[in-house]
């Protein structure tokens, strides 16, 4: 069976209450609920974290290593910020996708760079929740599957 881990970090357990006129007014719940679902639809085994802490999202994607198939991560505010989670990205060697509910590059300049995009082979913006699907989609696509 194919495994895929969705990597989330800070905040992103506030949707819902975190400026919802940029991130909707759906809740991570909800989010859980819609990625659970489409994953059970493709008999894709799924695990869906989230921290507010970079060194448990490298801790996450560096266990992810041992039983994945591949990564979809929306590593949030240390999209900007984080070298650690692209080597552990890198160490991985897992085929992952970047996903942003927001599209990054209508907003602040200092939201366009991301680091651990320099290692993703896609990155999907602007969807809402409903880029987590097609993130999911094109992963799968790259698996083979």
């Amino acid at each position: 069976m194919t495994r895929i881990m969705i990597v989330n970090g800070p905040n992103l357990n506030m949707l819902g209450r975190r400026e919802p006129d940029i991130y909707g007014h759906q809740t991570y719940a909800d989010l859980i609920k819609m990625i659970s679902r489409h994953c059970q639809e493709k008999g894709i085994d799924v695990k869906i974290m989230q921290s507010n802490h970079e060194g448990a999202l490298v801790d996450a994607i560096q266990q992810a290593a041992d039983y994945c198939d591949g990564i979809v991560i929306n590593p949030a505010a240390y999209t900007h910020t984080s070298v650690a989670i692209l080597d552990a990205l890198k160490a991985a060697a897992l085929p992952a996708v970047e996903v942003h509910i927001s599209d990054v590059d209508s907003r602040e300049e200092f939201r366009h760079l991301s680091y651990p995009g320099m290692y993703c082979f896609k990155t999907v913006k602007g969807e809402g929740l409903a880029g987590y699907l097609t993130a999911i989609d094109a992963l799968l696509a790259k698996i083979g599957l």
